[in-house]
């Protein structure tokens, strides 16, 4: 494993593997023993400048070359994947202390976005639009924006990652891609190495594993790319859009949430137990669509809560590496250390902790926290660890209130025994998505995904790909002839 990470330690630019240049190495860590992986030289400004530049250079080749050969990239691409799935889930398990269960499920979202590139290549669609001038047609062209720079986050960083590459190089773009740097193998450098092996001319993906230390904007600021991908915090995402909008270019922002998962008095409640238990604890929390609070009906809030209780006691927690591990660790020590900071500012406001769990290193046991005060700003931000608040409510109408009453709006679940009471309830909630009967954790390769308020701008997926990394061009042709004023 140590010499994979060692192979894949370096910056790739312009079709080559070579280390930075920068004055500081970027040191990639197992989160669960301390085991150094890789080191990495950072990338500089003037690499940046070069990533962009060779993404530059390929990308007009590659917007003419036919889309059924584009398309067999990602075909060959997608075959590595499956021939090499254990060792990328090993790699997983390794950089970023995901469990196993946790790996399979990013790598079966992986291959599924990767098939659905495949088919992107061949979507983009004219169209020729009428005219109220006599002989004139109105051709409207989709055609790929340039280059996409795409900042990728430490969570689930093959595939948030694959989601934007993929998509538009299919769609004839090139990519500038900087990993998070607590993920620069599985977020970056083995992805410029699967679609390397798998035909991508060199230019098209390059990847730059550097920080903002290094950097500072010029990642945003660059005139190359023309749309930034970012997926990340709020508070980044507010300053990646700044930076954007300032420089005239388009960003698709995939930010925080603080979803709710609710619990109606109609609801199975063994069923809502599960839904619930795997949304807020699924990779240790720190998932955007995680179920930050669980709302029950104070009808049914006791039996609900001594099953979930009981269901998170029973959470395995320990070596990622282990298959009956269910929590592994957090991603690094400052995460750690904010999640007890949290747990620690809910009691100290009153609430009683119904599972109180220890912290060691970066292994953080699950709490389970009631009677958080209704004005806590806990309740309002994103917690990206395994705390859960459980907040009783009376009726719809106060749930509704309360899952309202949050900057974000990303995802969300709500249980019942009637399909269309949990649709109307979903339709009352401001979020970019909304599950009933299900968890709030869900991504499919077609279904628009994204947030509103502080949790995002545009979507992702499917024909909203499409919007994201391509752009439409008007051209007409006079078949006749014009007449003019003068």
């Amino acid at each position: 494993m140590s010499s994979c990470f060692t192979d894949l330690a370096q910056q790739y630019i312009d079709g080559e593997w070579r280390p930075g240049t920068g004055s500081w190495d970027v040191i990639d860590f197992n989160p669960y023993d301390d085991e150094k992986l890789a080191s990495i030289t950072v990338a500089t400004v003037d690499e940046v400048d070069q990533a962009y530049q060779a993404a530059a250079r390929a990308q007009k080749k590659w917007a003419e070359t036919n889309p059924y050969t584009r398309r067999a990239v990602f075909e060959r691409s997608l075959r590595l994947i499956e021939d090499r799935e254990q060792e990328i889930a090993d790699l997983i398990i390794a950089e970023l202390g995901g469990t196993r269960v946790k790996a399979g499920f990013e790598l079966h979202l992986a291959k599924e976005f990767l098939r659905e590139s495949i088919h992107l290549a061949l979507r983009p669609e004219g169209k020729i639009l009428p005219s109220p001038t006599e002989g004139k047609e109105n051709r409207v062209y989709r055609v790929p924006v340039g280059v996409v720079g795409v900042i990728s986050p430490f969570n689930f960083p093959f595939l948030l990652s694959l989601k934007s590459v993929a998509p538009a190089l299919a769609l004839g773009n090139a990519v500038v891609l900087k990993p998070h740097q607590n993920t620069p193998i599985a977020g970056g450098t083995l992805l410029a190495k699967i679609f390397e092996e798998a035909g991508l001319p060199g230019g098209l993906l390059n990847v730059v594993v550097t920080d903002i230390a290094e950097i500072g904007d010029a990642f945003l600021e660059h005139p190359v790319p023309k749309v930034i991908s970012f997926t990340g915090s709020d508070k980044v995402g507010r300053h990646v859009a700044t930076v954007c909008a300032r420089h005239f270019k388009r960003s698709v922002l995939e930010l925080g949430g603080n979803s709710a998962l609710v619990v109606l008095d109609d609801a199975d409640l063994d069923y809502a137990v599960d839904a619930a238990v795997f949304s807020r604890f699924v990779h240790q929390g720190q998932v955007c669509m995680a179920a930050n609070r669980v709302l029950v009906d104070a009808s049914v809030a006791d039996e609900f809560t001594e099953k979930f209780v009981a269901k998170v006691r029973s959470l395995k927690v320990g070596d990622p590496r282990d298959p009956e591990t269910v929590i592994g660790p957090v991603i690094n020590s400052a995460q750690a250390n904010a999640i007890s900071g949290i747990v620690e500012q809910a009691l100290a406001e009153g609430a009683t902790a119904l599972v109180r769990g220890s912290t060691t290193n970066n292994l953080v046991e699950p709490t389970v926290l009631t009677g958080v005060p209704a004005d806590s700003a806990l309740l309002r931000q994103e917690v990206f660890g395994p705390v859960v608040f459980l907040v009783p409510f009376d009726g719809e109408e106060e749930a509704v209130r309360i899952v309202n009453d949050t900057p974000y709006g990303l995802s969300g679940a709500v249980h019942t025994g009637d399909i269309e009471r949990g649709v109307a309830f979903a339709k009352r909630i401001d979020t970019g998505m909304f599950h009933v009967n299900d968890g709030t954790v869900h991504d499919e390769p077609i279904v628009p995904f994204g947030g509103e308020k502080h949790s995002g701008l545009g979507r992702l997926n499917g024909e909203t790909t499409l919007e994201a990394f391509t752009t439409v061009k008007w051209i007409s042709v006079q078949h006749g002839r014009s007449g003019f004023p003068f």
